[in-house]
């Protein structure tokens, strides 16, 4: 090692430290730039020590090479570091779902970054700068988000369709529907957000309501969006009309609970000739099959079928543990009653049938007590469950297929939870239109690392795999001798191994 200078076309004067490696000179150490002589011969002087103490490493047996690695890392920036997992990762099933083909880089990153770094848009750009370097203006994203609805959603969807009928081997015999509302923190009300009956507790916030349809195992298909005081039974003719036409489906059998169960649906379904599966609400029956189901003497496990008209076939089920359920469900409703009565807080106004006010009644003009006689009475329904179906599928199919229900509902909690698609700050439909889309297609990625993660039998969960994905970095260098531009990928734990040796098999 020795000390050069090197005249710059400044006039100014660099000194540095220079070694000799394979015959090529190396800069390990620049000191600096002088103009005048006092200041040169200072820098020289701060270079001579530099370059003792570089030749007392080396006599501790330092090679050349960790000299030149440790001069390397030295320069590294901040700006030269990135989180590469969420693109190496969830990057690589989007391309192979086929989400590449949407001509829009700004997609791709708001959908890794739903998947990765859930939050608002604007926690989005901070996390693509900090991250990935990228710099995008809000103003950006809602002009994207402004376009994104009316000309991307047909393409994505089907994109998700076709996936899903690729899965189950081109055929989709089976779908399952249903909805829940999203609310706004924003008050106001429009055509779309309306305040309407909460599923999240959220009365007085406008919302509205989302349908999802998906296949057996929760493999999406399509969704639409309602307003939010919609009736939700109004919704599921339309929706299935739409997407059978879209898709050719050749008239799948539909599960839905019960929240859209009505005489009109099932005037509906039978006209369009659709085969159903529904939740029923075996309490609303005629007084005629009531007295059947009652009559029934169930175990646990054991199902009967009562048939009704036009061939359709109402399927009862019986659960100890949906009957102890029910019994600590009553008497927690009892228990609050009782509490709301001697605190004077319940009125005629309270005389309903929502929830467990249907056990109030009216005595004389306006005092209210507890009807404990129907209380006691309704303990005969406990455990019983019902279905209603017009397949002729075995009794046993019909509740499996209908159990295979908490797939929607996973669905919708993965949305709400991993994916945090609410609540909604936007105002404009169109952009409303668009972060839903998104959270969609933020979800089929979900699932279909979900499904490769079960074949792989690996033990890592989807969100432990967005976890690993935050400390998988990468360096952006140039190389000192070619002058190329190079990325480097940062050594990873075992569970982030194992975790990228899944995606490389399978995309």
């Amino acid at each position: 090692m020795f000390i050069r200078e090197v005249k710059n076309r400044s006039g100014s004067i660099s000194i540095q430290i220079i070694s000799k490696v394979n015959r090529k000179y190396i800069v390990i150490k620049s000191i600096g730039s002088a103009c005048s002589q006092k200041e040169i011969a200072a820098l020289k002087q701060r270079a001579r020590h530099e370059l003792q103490d570089l030749q007392q490493l080396q006599s501790l047996f330092i090679s050349q090479e960790d000299i030149l690695i440790e001069s390397f890392l030295s320069k590294l920036t901040n700006d030269q570091i990135h989180v590469w997992g969420p693109e190496l990762i969830f990057g690589k099933i989007y391309d192979h779902l086929g989400y590449a083909a949407v001509p829009e880089s700004l997609f791709r990153h708001l959908v890794i970054t739903r998947l990765a770094h859930p939050g608002s848009k604007l926690k989005t750009i901070d996390y693509l700068y900090r991250f990935q370097g990228i710099r995008i203006s809000i103003d950006t994203i809602y002009r994207f988000l402004d376009k994104l609805h009316n000309r991307y959603k047909e393409p994505i969807e089907r994109i998700a369709f076709e996936h899903t009928a690729r899965i189950l081997g081109g055929q989709i015999g089976i779908v399952f529907y249903d909805m829940t509302t999203l609310y706004f923190e924003a008050s106001d009300e429009d055509d779309l957000r309306r305040t309407g009956f909460s599923k999240e507790g959220r009365h007085q916030h406008p919302q509205i309501y989302l349908g999802l349809l998906v296949s057996l195992g929760g493999y999406p298909i399509g969704y639409d969006i309602f307003e939010g005081n919609i009736y939700e039974g109004h919704t599921l003719i339309p929706t299935l009309s739409k997407f059978e036409k879209k898709y050719h489906l050749s008239r799948p059998i539909i599960v839905a609970d019960a929240g859209l169960l009505s005489s009109e649906n099932l005037a509906a379904l039978e006209a369009e000739g659709y085969r159903y599966i529904l939740g029923s609400r075996i309490k609303n029956e005629s007084q005629a099959v009531k007295q059947q189901i009652l009559s029934l003497r169930l175990n646990d496990g054991e199902h009967a079928v009562i048939n009704k008209d036009s061939g359709m076939r109402l399927i009862v089920t019986y659960s100890d543990k949906r009957a102890a359920k029910d019994e600590r469900n009553r008497q927690k409703g009892l228990q609050r009653l009782e509490k709301n009565l001697k605190a004077g807080r319940l009125t005629k106004s309270h005389l309903n049938n929502r929830g467990y006010n249907k056990y109030l009644r009216l005595v004389g003009r306006v005092q209210v007590e507890i009807d404990y006689e129907k209380f006691n009475n309704d303990q005969s329904w406990d455990g019983l469950k019902g279905y209603i179906t017009n397949t002729l599928l075995p009794a046993k199919e019909v509740i499996d297929n209908y159990n295979n229900l908490w797939q929607i509902e996973k669905a919708f909690r993965i949305s709400k939870t991993d994916l945090r698609i609410r609540p909604i700050y936007h105002r404009l439909k169109r952009r409303i239109e668009a972060h839903i889309c998104i959270a969609f297609t933020a979800y089929s990625i979900y699932k279909e690392l979900e499904r490769v993660l079960q074949l792989e039998q690996s033990t890592i969960s989807v969100r432990r795999a967005a976890d690993l994905t935050h400390t998988m970095y990468c360096l952006d260098v140039i190389l000192p001798d070619s002058k190329q531009s190079k990325r480097i990928m940062l050594n990873m734990d075992k569970e982030q191994k194992e975790l990228l040796s899944i995606i490389n098999k399978h995309f």
